[in-house]
């Protein structure tokens, strides 16, 4: 399997963030486009500490992010190849362009919880 990250299907196309994912094995993949800046706390309202609980592994097209583990804060930016670890919330600036890779059953009871809360946040 095979796919150039701009043929990854389009999940989410908001004016803030644009996410292609896909399934390859047990790992979901994600190229993901930020338009504007995007801090992701309220999107993981309701899970332990209100924070992420997936591990991701990626690279940094373009752009920076940071993220707030509570004790720390890390900052990455174009060509560093990163490791997340569960219990972080990510801050992404403009222009930033990212390739991630996460455990698609820890990144799926994630994504449960973001999907609802961006829908609440829609309402």
């Amino acid at each position: 399997m095979r796919f150039k990250k701009e043929e990854i299907p389009k999940e989410v196309d908001t004016k803030d963030f644009v996410m292609h994912e896909t399934v390859m094995g047990a790992m979901n993949v994600g190229y993901e486009i930020y338009k504007r800046e995007v801090d992701a706390s309220a999107f993981f309202k309701g899970l332990p500490d209100n924070r992420c609980q997936a591990e991701h592994w990626g690279y940094v097209l373009k752009g920076r992010f940071k993220v707030d583990y509570g004790d720390h804060e890390e900052t990455f930016s174009q060509g560093d190849v990163y490791y997340l670890k569960p219990g972080h919330i990510p801050h992404v600036f403009p222009e930033t362009e990212l390739l991630e890779f996460s455990p698609k059953a820890e990144y799926d009871k994630t994504m449960k919880v973001v999907a609802k809360n961006m829908a609440a946040m829609k309402a």
